[in-house]
């Protein structure tokens, strides 16, 4: 590990503790007297008190301080990051069926779907309500600016999220690469960088050009990360990454590398891994292992760490020639931006 990413995750941590504490003591509701409210708001406050990375966070303050913006001015935004992620996770959950989130049962599992499922609509509304907070620290121009984005952000990963969901819905299986790169960029890239960058962006007084490359570079990181979550949910230490090992399989996602399986094994292959998804759950989950053994024998977890690594060099690149602000304080914060891209695929959880 580099000195610049021991850096970056010090950072990283310093700036989720400091979130998390603005979500857990300003944002969101303690304790009713009524004993249903009272366990919804238990539940508002489960998945915000697990230990989560917050590199989403981190993007969000390190580009405003980037574009020469004061990092006590994007804490509110990078909050309403972090709420968005809480229950669009909460969400996603509940659509996928999964066991595990962070390491503990993920929150319709611990409760109940239908519980679960308004607490996530619960911290959809409180992120709107935390964003209309930035009126305290910006100008109702910024501050609106920033409801924009969100919107925006909002927008891209819903719709990247049903495209996912509707291949498995519809069990389509005619899809090749060019199709999975476009669903990431949706429900990705945009959330996971293109939205915190140019939210960052936004308060620090980032000009339109620079905004425009974030986009361009955030996809490929993006996508370029979630690539690399999917080789994790494939092959990673369970006890770091938090979810259950081989999940993906189970609930039968296209990821790169079951496209690139497709486009190489033999037709009487093919049909075995479809058939596989078109199991029950159960089922599937006990047949995973005959794809698991295709996807060794044609080697596409190395083809998808190689396409990962590729499109976050382009991505780097890319974000060499935005238009940063001069100085020390700011050239951290491009040092740190270009530190979670690299992260992005040398991580392990």
């Amino acid at each position: 590990m580099t000195m610049q990413t021991e850096k970056m995750l010090s950072e990283m941590v310093r700036i989720k503790s400091t979130v998390d504490k603005m979500i857990l003591k300003d944002f969101l509701p303690k304790h009713s007297q009524i004993p249903e409210v009272d366990l919804l708001y238990k539940m508002l406050r489960d998945y915000p008190a697990r230990p989560a990375k917050g590199m989403r966070a981190l993007m969000c303050v390190s580009a405003c301080k980037a574009f020469g913006g004061k990092e006590d001015e994007v804490l509110i935004t990078a909050a309403g990051i972090e709420l968005f992620q809480h229950w669009i996770l909460i969400h996603d959950d509940i659509e996928d069926d999964s066991e595990l989130r962070r390491g503990s049962p993920a929150l319709h599992k611990k409760y109940d779907w239908k519980l679960a499922l308004n607490a996530g609509d619960a911290l959809h509304a409180i992120m709107w309500g935390t964003l209309l907070r930035n009126r305290e620290k910006l100008s109702d121009e910024k501050s609106l600016k920033i409801m924009d984005e969100f919107f925006s952000m909002v927008t891209k990963t819903t719709e990247g999220q049903h495209i996912e969901l509707g291949w498995v819905v519809r069990d389509r299986w005619d899809l090749n690469e060019e199709d999975y790169y476009n669903m990431c960029v949706n429900k990705t890239s945009w959330y996971t960088v293109i939205g915190p960058m140019r939210l960052g962006g936004v308060v620090g007084g980032a000009d339109n050009d620079s905004l425009k490359l974030l986009v361009a570079a955030g996809e490929k990181l993006g996508v370029g990360f979630q690539i690399h979550d999917d080789i994790l949910n494939l092959s990673a230490d369970q006890s770091k990454y938090g979810k259950e090992i081989g999940d993906d399989l189970v609930e039968g996602k296209r990821t790169l590398m079951l496209i690139r399986l497709l486009s190489l094994c033999t037709e009487t292959e093919r049909r075995k891994v479809e058939s596989v998804f078109r199991l029950p759950r159960d089922q599937r989950r006990e047949e995973a292992g005959r794809v698991m053994d295709l996807i060794h024998k044609y080697d596409t977890i190395d083809y998808a760490r190689r396409t990962s690594s590729r499109l976050v060099s382009e991505a780097r690149a890319m974000l060499g020639e935005v238009k940063w602000k001069h100085g020390r304080e700011a050239g951290e914060a491009v040092d740190c931006i270009d530190a979670i891209a690299r992260f992005a695929v040398e991580r392990d959880w």
